[in-house]
């Protein structure tokens, strides 16, 4: 009975939620309850009008399912995008709690608000703000996911602060002013073009996605953007292991970035139950 039961939540992980597992954006759904899933991830963006060498950044995670409404996920980064030398980077935690769902037969609606934090050693380049690697900081935002049999619809809001010494320094003037408070928004589509059919949870899985990534600074004297596009392909393995592919450039915007397009490949395994109820 115990096997028939983790098979069949197994199945519904994968059947349910596969298209949802977006490649640069997180959803309103957690990983499943009591599980632990980990991730190896790697960015790699081409030389660059002010660097001409490529850049390469690596992203080892581990994700907690606390509960069927709590997830936990810690990573550290380490790369070669801010000094020539491959070194640490930075380190950051993200805790999102699932407070609506509304399920219905091969359909559902929820929506979670997530935080997240980050400490980095890099020095301060550019004017983009992200946890992962660039900045130290702290975030703050909301999730909801739509869910229609093969396509889910996601979209995200969040506020960034950046906690950076030179924020509350009064000795110095940068030019142009730097930027430390931004609005994130995003907008993913995914949808599961294989299998046709589940007949068996051992069937690999194709997902395609699309994601609109957007960033605008609240700063008064620095009003700058970014909106990205990124498309994805993900193929999940024996129900637990995925393999994420993607593509990020710019649509328009004038933000100071590391760069304007990059690559992003990770490969995640989840384990079942491996956190143990009472």
């Amino acid at each position: 009975m115990k096997h028939v039961c983790l098979v069949i939540s197994i199945l519904v992980v994968t059947a349910v939620k596969g298209q949802e597992l977006y490649v640069f954006s997180d959803p309103a759904s957690n990983i499943p309850a009591r599980s632990i899933s980990v991730k190896a991830g790697g960015m790699f963006m081409g030389p660059q009008v002010w660097n001409d060498r490529p850049m390469q950044r690596y992203m080892p995670e581990i994700m907690l399912g606390i509960s069927k409404k709590w997830m936990l996920r810690t990573g550290v980064t380490f790369g070669d995008m801010h000094t020539s030398n491959f070194a640490w980077e930075s380190a950051y935690a993200y805790l999102k709690y699932r407070f609506l769902s509304k399920d219905d037969i091969h359909k559902h609606f929820r929506m979670a608000i997530f935080a997240d934090g980050s400490y980095t050693r890099v020095p301060f380049h550019n004017d983009e703000i992200t946890l992962q690697g660039d900045k130290s900081g702290v975030q703050l935002g909301l999730i909801a996911t739509q869910l229609w049999h093969k396509l889910a619809v996601s979209g995200t809001v969040s506020h960034t602060q950046v906690l950076d010494k030179s924020r509350n320094s009064k000795n110095v003037i940068y030019v142009p002013s730097r930027v430390y408070q931004a609005m994130n928004y995003s907008v993913s589509a995914g949808y599961l073009v294989l299998p046709e059919e589940y007949t068996d949870y051992k069937q690999t899985n194709l997902n395609i996605y699309a994601e609109l990534l957007a960033q605008q600074s609240l700063e008064a004297d620095r009003k700058v953007y970014y909106i990205d596009l990124a498309p994805a392909a993900q193929l999940i393995f024996n129900s637990n292991t995925k393999l994420n592919i993607g593509y990020r450039f710019q649509l328009g915007g004038n933000m100071q970035r590391m760069a304007e397009s990059g690559w992003l490949i990770s490969l995640e395994r989840t384990f079942l139950n491996a956190l143990k109820g009472k």
